[in-house]
This record gives C-alpha cells, structure tokens and sequence, in this order.
C-alpha cells in the first residue's frame, strides 16, 4: 500500500445559523496515500466542498484531527497555518481568481514569490510550467480578460503548481468551461498525476470524476462508499461504466 499523505480521525465540522446546528461532516476517518487522484463525490449539501477545505487548512474543523504528512494541521495557529498551506498546498477552483491588473505570467509569479526568495528559478520554473501545459509565450503576457476561460484555468492550475505543492486541492475546476476547455484542463490534471502529483478533487461532474483512480462519496457527511478505478486510460468503457454502477448504488 502507498504510503498515507493525509489522515483525518473523528473529523466534525458543524455551521450555526442563529439558535440550529448544523453537522456537515460526521465523525470522519479517511486515509489519502501518495500517488492518488482521489475524486471526492455527492448530491449538493452533502459537504463536498466543506471537507475540501478542512483537509486543506483553509477552514477549520469543529473538532477531530487532521495530520498532513506530519503535521496536526487542526490545531496551527492562523500564522502558521498560512505558512504551512503556501508552502504544501495548491489550489484550483471553479472560479480562477487571477488578478485583471497583472498578465498570465505575473499572477504566477506573485504566487511563487511569496515561498521563494530565488526569483530566478521561480521565473524559470512558471515558464516551464506554462509550455506544459500548452500555453505558449504569446499569452504570457496578456491579461486574463484577454484569455478563454480554458487559457485561464490553465494558468490557475500553473499557479497552483509553483511552489511544488505536495497536494493540489481542485473545487470544480471545470465547473465553468464547455466540454472543450473542460477537457484540456483534466489532460493536464491527469499528466500531472502521472507524473506523481498528489490530487483531491471535489466534483459533480461525471467526466471530471473518471479522472480519478479514486472515488470516495460523501452522503450525509460521512462516507457511504468507495471506488477504486485504477490510473485513468482514455477511452475505457469499463472504467466509465464501473463508475456509473457505483454512482448508482450510492443512489447518485
């Protein structure tokens, strides 16, 4: 078995809303390994994006632990949990969050910049990843208005990637692209993964999904099942169809 990158242990989370309770993740044990593209699924409300971020460091569970690595990241405090997430932590959200002001290349390396005193090898290192993931030197000097969403999300998951995040956190990350752009942003999900990048994805999205090799579903804030599909290989039938069934089960 790989070895364990992420582990909670009885993780709650509640929201209060006036004198009612809400419980959103319930008493959770999950184990993350090395190597994973684990896809995180559910109905709507069913505290997808809650856990995403407990697991992340960008929201704080109600009780429980969670050690990333080696760290009790639930009980950092906000300095050091800041800290702790820029230097192993990138995100990619539906909404891309680049600054209009700054080009596609400065966006990049703002985020670098704040890891690194070595302005030098981050400079090379956003220019790398930008021709990995298909965007090549004429856009990297133009604005995110002046790009397609495609394009954008690209150079979000770029800026996800320059500090050498032990984990990418995805929120929907295709959740506002057409099928096209949708695509070439899980290519690059995908080639990265390949190439040994730890991925947690949350999404409702059944073609975003088969991106996974792993596939735990979330209902009721617990864990009501899990799939395992192996490393993705385009073109698999079985794989689509295996994931369909087990949706189906968890009564999806």
């Amino acid at each position: 078995m790989s070895n364990i990158i992420l582990k909670t242990k009885n993780l709650n989370k509640s929201f209060k809303s006036g004198t009612q309770e809400q419980q959103v993740l319930k008493n959770l044990d999950i184990e993350f390994y090395e190597g994973d593209f684990t896809v995180i699924m559910g109905s709507s409300g069913a505290g997808k994006s809650t856990l995403l971020y407990a697991l992340s460091g960008m929201d704080r569970p109600t009780s429980g632990d969670i050690r990333f690595f080696d760290a009790d990241i639930a009980n950092l405090n906000n300095d050091k949990l800041a800290v702790f997430r820029r230097k192993n932590c990138g995100f990619v959200f539906q909404q891309m969050f680049l600054l209009d002001n700054m080009s596609i290349l400065d966006n990049i390396l703002a985020s670098g910049y704040l890891t690194s005193g070595d302005k030098k090898t981050i400079v090379e290192n956003a220019k790398e990843l930008l021709q990995k993931v298909g965007l090549t030197e004429m856009i990297w000097r133009k604005f995110p208005t002046q790009l397609s969403g495609g394009e954008n999300q690209r150079a979000a998951i770029v800026r996800a990637l320059i500090n050498k995040p032990r984990v990418v956190f995805a929120d929907e990350p295709t959740g506002a692209l057409n099928s096209v752009a949708g695509k070439a942003v899980l290519d690059v999900l995908s080639d990265i993964n390949n190439e040994g990048q730890n991925i947690i994805m949350v999404t409702h999205d059944l073609r975003s999904a088969r991106r996974g090799n792993r596939i735990l579903y979330l209902k009721d804030g617990v864990i009501g099942g899990e799939c395992n599909l192996g490393k993705y290989v385009s073109g698999d039938k079985q794989r689509h169809e295996k994931l369909q069934s087990f949706l189906l089960e968890m009564g999806w």
